[in-house]
């Protein structure tokens, strides 16, 4: 039997394992595991198993990863959401969506500290969500807003899927932070601009909230000071060479909890949380590169990417086309796979393909980020989803269907789709920082 032949029983094999609803991470290691130990020996598969998930867990890269997340977590649990939901509100409130506008904003800026999807969503939905009910905003448009903004948390720095794609493909984690900050941007003011004409087409979807003198819009201006200064020390550390990005990672989470501390804005309790919540998804994000790094050594001995790069390098067919496929997968899978899961997943496999056909590869992992976040808002899995729903629930103290909230992020959806197209039509909006910067 071919190597080729075994990898695609191995892909079958695994694809029917997720449909048990087996952790994705244990999945792919053990068809890793088996399917290495079977095409090499038994004892060479037990020597993967070990090396491989010790130089996972003793990799020095990946500190960077719990450090980031311990950023956003004691951001959360020292107020800075709600203080950057504040200057959102204060500029933004008084216009029709303006509070759905104030909320996507807020989502950016918090994302520069968070680096979390779903972290990002519960977040301003718990700020959020109450102030739109209280101004009578429609649920659709208040929930889609909130899921559809906590995507953006994926594409600023720092993300927690850029760290893993520069990781899997060995690019500079720098760079790719430098590279997404403004597609960011631009998908916060693409979704301004779809609240805009929701609410010109339907001004009782977002009524128009209390007004406030520049003098009040100003000093809200002083909550955005802590964010800019740890943004800036982060990112502009790592600019100008000062520090590693694991190093600024560190720098970053010690400089939000020296900030919490002198303000007196988090409690010993919330000092804790902070730790168990960034324990409990650095275990998560871990276990799953670990199986991804096991799955891709099983795909690599198959040669099954190296086949696909050949096959794709010989089609007589424009290279866009090749990409349109392949974010064609990626927005299909990201339907029905965690994001991070899918990408570690995936990244082995097209890589190859996208290196063949000459693209530049920051280009590529921030694509793949703008894609796969229409994935965490996308039926059937939509994890933003689904937390704006169970935040909702909590605080709210009303139960908004599922189907209402899938509803009100389609139009978000198309605003990214939009994104997406004008990044690929003009790739410098992505390249041109990581070029003037390194």
């Amino acid at each position: 039997m071919s190597p080729t032949i075994i990898g695609i029983i191995g892909i079958t094999i695994m694809i029917l394992l997720f449909l048990t609803r087996m952790p994705v991470a244990f999945v792919m290691a053990i068809v890793g595991f088996v399917g290495f130990s079977t095409m090499i020996t038994p004892s060479a598969g037990l020597v993967l198993l070990s090396r491989n998930v010790y130089e996972v867990f003793g990799s020095y890269d990946l500190t960077t990863i719990p450090l980031f997340i311990l950023m956003g977590q004691l951001g959360f649990n020292s107020g800075i959401s709600k203080r950057l939901y504040n200057v959102g509100y204060k500029f933004l409130g008084s216009t029709r969506g303006g509070l759905a506008m104030a909320t996507v904003s807020a989502c950016t800026a918090f994302g520069a500290v968070c680096g979390s999807s779903p972290a990002t969503a519960a977040t301003m939905a718990t700020v959020g969500l109450p102030e739109m009910k209280r101004y009578n905003y429609d649920d659709e448009l208040a929930t889609g807003s909130v899921a559809s903004g906590g995507g953006i948390g994926m594409i600023m720095p720092p993300s927690v899927v850029l760290i893993i794609y520069g990781i899997l493909t060995e690019q500079s984690i720098g760079q790719l932070f430098v590279a997404g900050i403004f597609p960011a941007l631009l998908v916060t003011i693409l979704f301004i601009i779809t609240i805009y004409i929701r609410c010109s087409i339907n001004p009782e979807q977002g009524p128009c909230g209390e007004k406030f003198t520049w003098a009040e819009k100003f000093k809200s201006l002083l909550g955005l000071g802590e964010t800019l200064a740890v943004f800036t020390l982060v990112i502009g550390g790592i600019f100008i060479g000062l520090f590693t990005p694991t190093e600024a990672a560190a720098v970053g989470a010690f400089g939000i909890l020296v900030i919490a501390i002198i303000r007196k804005q988090i409690t010993w309790e919330g000092f804790v949380k902070s730790l168990m919540e960034t324990l409990r998804t650095s275990c998560m994000v871990m276990v799953l590169i670990a199986g991804a790094v096991i799955f891709g050594k099983f795909l690599a001995v198959t040669r099954i990417p190296f086949e696909i790069a050949g096959w794709v390098s010989e089609l007589q067919i424009a290279p866009f086309l090749v990409i349109a496929v392949v974010i064609g997968i990626y927005f299909i899978g990201g339907c029905f796979m965690d994001a991070l899961a899918f990408v570690t997943l995936t990244v082995p496999i097209f890589f190859p393909v996208i290196m063949e056909l000459g693209y530049d590869p920051i280009w590529f992992g921030i694509i793949i980020v703008m894609v796969t976040e229409m994935g965490v808002i996308t039926p059937p899995v939509g994890i933003n989803v689904y937390v704006v729903y169970g935040v909702a629930k909590n605080v709210l103290e009303q139960e908004i269907p599922l189907e209402k909230i899938f509803k009100g992020i389609f139009p978000f959806l198309i605003a990214v789709i939009v994104g997406v197209i004008i990044l690929i039509i003009f790739p410098k909006i992505i390249l041109f920082l990581p070029q003037l910067m390194y």
